[in-house]
Parts: structure tokens; C-alpha cells; sequence
């Protein structure tokens, strides 16, 4: 599989500045120099604890016809920690996802967004005069279960290390089994840029102070997204873990019955989410962005 190329764009907070690490996968026969403006572009934004490299395989399959580009989000992977844990939450990702778009110096892009990346997709959607012009969201909507909630907080800013990478991997098959069954080829792509060496062994390659903010609201109802579901103009497409414990048959089917009218797939065997890896997932998607199906 051809490398991407690892890029950085400084974005601002109320803190300050901070590096955003993204992941660039110039389109085949193409080079990331020959111009924004020559292919479509791509966006994939990672779940909560993941990263840019999530979607390798999906970008590989992709950069045959876009420009694919996959961030880091503060505080996960290549980028920088955030000054503040509190900086952890939509407001920021939105900001710092509007300053990648601009430095990708395209007016439009299409958006694939796992979980929390899906999150930062819908209401970056929403905003009028917004660049997303085709939107899949992926295992999440303007309804979050709180049974998943409740799980994802049991994990959140675990901060574990290893001995061995095989004993990092064992644990990841673990913690990672409502992604779905994948071979150790496909799960190896879940890992082999998510463990990093630390302290003489190996962890988790994120900020565990991610989890501040999330633990302060739990006890807090979700907010109502619909609003802003609601206010989505572009062709949108819901892809669903039908064993999701996030997104709901109930939810994901009222997504086709209002705002956009996304069309929706679901995958059978999977929790939350699908990771885009197994061939029928990425098909779905790269049908979606082709536009042969809403």
C-alpha cells in the first residue's frame, strides 16, 4: 500500500496556536503539487479516540480518483496536545477543520466523518456558505444512545502500556471488537499507527486528557442535534454498525425522512462503527461520492 504524505497546518484556539498533523493521498498518476483545483477532494475525520490513518485503506481505494486528505485531530496522533483538555470538544475541531479546508485552498469537499469526525461533519454541514458538498456519517447522528455513551466512557482516556506490541494488539482486539470481525491483515491497519513506543513499552496514541470533557458531560443529557441535521442541504449518507450501540435503526431511519433525506446503508456483524476496511463498506462509500446513490 503507497504511503501518504504527512502534512501540518497551525490553527488557533483561545489558548493559543497548535499544529494539525494531516495525512495527504494525491490522487493516482497525480502528485499532491499539481493543484487543488484538479481533483475533488475528500475529508475523513476519525472517531473519538483514533486517527488520521484510520482510513488507509478507504483512501487508498479513494485516491484513484480525489485528492484524500485525513487529519489528525488535536491532541491524536502527529498533531499537537491541546493546552487545555477543555479545548477537546466540537468547537475547536469545527474551528481547526475549517482552517485545514482553507489551506487546502479548495470552495468544496466532500466529508466522510467516523463517530466523533461524522459529529464535526454535521455541523460544519449545517453552517450556511459551508465547503461540505457531500456528506457521509458514518455509525453517528443528531442522536447519540446513551448505552453507548455509558461504554465509551468505561475506556476513554485509558492510558495503558504494554510490554509487547503483540500484547497491545491483544488488548486492541478487545476493546476494538464491535468494529466487527476483520482479518489480522485488516486489524493490523487499526494498529500499526496507533500504538506508539512509550515508556519501554507500547501505548495508546492519543492524549488521554480527551477524556475530561467527555466525563464531565456524561451525566448530562446529549444535546439535540436535529436543528442542525435539520438545516443540511447536501446529498447526504448514513453508514451504519447494525449492532450499533450509538447510532439506532429509530434514529438512522428518521435520518432518511428529514433535513437531507440521507440515504443509509447498515452492516451486519458490526457495532460501532464500521471502519471502513472491508470491501463492501468502502464500496458503499465510493458509490456515494461517485453519486450513484444519494
Amino acid at each position: 500500500m503507497l504511503e501518504p504524505r504527512l502534512r501540518h497546518v497551525t490553527c488557533a484556539s483561545p489558548k493559543g496556536l497548535h499544529r494539525l498533523a494531516y495525512w495527504e493521498w494525491a490522487p493516482e498518476g497525480g502528485a499532491n503539487g499539481a493543484g487543488p483545483a484538479a481533483v475533488p477532494t475528500v475529508l475523513c475525520v476519525h472517531g473519538l479516540t483514533r486517527n488520521g490513518r484510520d482510513f488507509d485503506a478507504l483512501a487508498a481505494r479513494l485516491s484513484r480518483r480525489w485528492r484524500v486528505v485525513c487529519p489528525d485531530m488535536i491532541g491524536r496522533g502527529r498533531s499537537d496536545r491541546a493546552a487545555d483538555p477543555h479545548l477537546y470538544a466540537l468547537p475547536q475541531y469545527v474551528a481547526d477543520c475549517v482552517t485545514l479546508v482553507a489551506r487546502l485552498d479548495v470552495e468544496r469537499v466532500a466529508w466522510v466523518g467516523t463517530s466523533m469526525g461524522g459529529l464535526i461533519g454535521l455541523l460544519l454541514a449545517a453552517m450556511p456558505g459551508t465547503p461540505v458538498g457531500r456528506l457521509v456519517l458514518n455509525d453517528i447522528g443528531p442522536v447519540v444512545d446513551e448505552a453507548g455513551r455509558a461504554r465509551i466512557a468505561t475506556y476513554v482516556g485509558q492510558d495503558p502500556v504494554f510490554a509487547t506490541e503483540a500484547e497491545a494488539v491483544a488488548a486492541l482486539r478487545e476493546l476494538m471488537r464491535d468494529f466487527g470481525p476483520h482479518t489480522d491483515d485488516q486489524f493490523r491497519l487499526l494498529t500499526r499507527n496507533y500504538l506508539v513506543r512509550r515508556d519501554g513499552g507500547w501505548g495508546f496514541g492519543y492524549d488521554p486528557a480527551i477524556a475530561v470533557p467527555f466525563r464531565e458531560q456524561i451525566d448530562a443529557a446529549a444535546p439535540d442535534l436535529w436543528p442542525f441535521y435539520d438545516a443540511i442541504r447536501c446529498p447526504t449518507l448514513v453508514t451504519r454498525g447494525a449492532q450499533s450501540d450509538i447510532l439506532s435503526a429509530a434514529t438512522a431511519a428518521q435520518m432518511t425522512q428529514r433535513g437531507p433525506k440521507a440515504a443509509c446503508v447498515a452492516f451486519e456483524g458490526v457495532g460501532h462503527a464500521p471502519t471502513l476496511i472491508a470491501s463492501d463498506q468502502i464500496d458503499a462509500v465510493e458509490r456515494f461520492l461517485s453519486g450513484e446513490f444519494r
